[in-house]
């Protein structure tokens, strides 16, 4: 074999190396491939990245070639000015399972690849449609789905050697999402909408299996009576839950659910049928926990009767003297809440109950209505 046979052998076997060194996936020895995600409300969000070590590099990471401000050309065949990947090796990516806002502006839902513009005392986040790339280094502007600024915090964490994505904050309807490296940290805020994710979450359930379960159907119309949404399609689903076809039960929960959703909706009549209905079936807690409601809405003397007929109905069982108790507490009627304050001392099943009503009396005997 002649040395120009040799070389072009060897140039064949490089050029196979090249063709398929895509299709080989190897360990980074350096960077970490790590994902983090949280759930708000029903929108599940994730983050993807990539992650580099300071590896003794501390107050070098920062407005370097590292992590750059601005944008630079990336060079290896990149001429375009691309932003930092905000992470290492290939691009992070952030996804979101509904529609969210981010720092006050709107995202659809749907996955993004994320890059940061670093500046001095400011990062403008972008939000890009291209998740298949190499870091930055084909960035296409073009391609930004949103941009939005943000504030970092300089040497205000302790020292993180990796690079991570942090979620904190977190309520009903928002989390705060930080890139944490060194020393900074640039967080922001991701926000849903509750009611409508749920809402839509709940719609797209009631579509399949669940649509004819009658626990299911109540949760649904339950949470649209809470929430005061979708109350005429809510009024549907709870007749549905109470149809003896499918299983359903004509007890307290679904009839006073289905007497509320009537009542949103204007129809009084049919709503005080059904709640009486309800009050008819109910157990002597259900009774008690609708009077508490009752009372909770101002509705003192509505609480009064419901309490009153819940001890008649169970014979002065528990917890029927609670009841009463409140009621001529809300009433004015101290010393009648004082008697049956007493008399269900004396009933109470748990030390928890015991202690409740011992601090109630002494609060009845001061003079002072619960």
């Amino acid at each position: 074999m002649n040395f120009k046979t040799i070389v072009s052998l060897a140039s064949l076997i490089m050029a196979g190396v090249v063709l398929h060194a895509q299709a080989l996936r190897l360990p980074s020895p350096t960077n970490h491939k790590c994902t983090a995600g949280r759930t708000v409300g029903v929108t599940d969000i994730q983050v993807k990245w990539n992650a580099p070590g300071v590896k003794g590099r501390q107050g070098r990471i920062w407005g370097t070639d590292i992590a750059y401000y601005g944008k630079q050309v990336l060079g290896f065949g990149s001429d375009v000015m691309s932003p930092w990947r905000a992470g290492a090796d290939e691009c992070t990516t952030i996804s979101f399972g509904t529609d969210v806002t981010v720092n006050g502006k709107k995202l659809a839902a749907g996955t993004y690849a994320l890059f940061m513009e670093l500046a001095q005392d400011s990062v403008l986040l972008i939000f890009n449609r291209n998740i298949n790339e190499w870091g930055t280094y084909f960035y296409d502007a073009s391609l930004d789905v949103l941009r939005v600024s943000t504030r970092q915090l300089k040497d205000r964490i302790p020292m993180v050697e990796r690079l991570t994505y942090t979620f904190d904050n977190q309520t009903e309807n928002t989390v705060e999402i930080a890139l944490e490296w060194e020393n900074w940290r640039i967080p922001f805020t991701v926000a849903v909408d509750l009611k409508e994710t749920v809402l839509t979450h709940i719609k797209s359930q009631m579509s399949g299996a669940l649509g004819f379960d009658p626990p299911s159907l109540q949760a649904a119309a339950t949470w649209c009576l809470t929430n005061n949404v979708n109350q005429k399609q809510a009024l549907n689903w709870i007749t549905s839950a109470t149809d003896p076809n499918l299983g359903g039960l004509k007890s307290f929960g679904p009839l006073s659910v289905r007497a509320g959703l009537l009542r949103s909706l204007g129809q009084d009549k049919e709503a005080d049928q059904f709640m009486t209905e309800a009050m008819e079936v109910a157990t002597p807690i259900e009774l008690h926990q609708y009077g508490r409601q009752l009372l909770g809405a101002g509705k003192k003397a509505e609480a009064m009767a419901v309490f009153e007929k819940n001890h008649a109905k169970s014979k002065g069982a528990w917890p029927t003297n609670v009841g009463l108790m409140r009621g001529y507490s809300a009433m004015g009627d101290l010393k009648k809440a004082l008697q049956h304050a007493r008399l269900a001392l004396q009933q109470a099943p748990d030390d928890i109950n015991r202690k409740n009503l011992e601090s109630a009396i002494k609060t009845l005997e001061s003079g002072k209505a619960l």
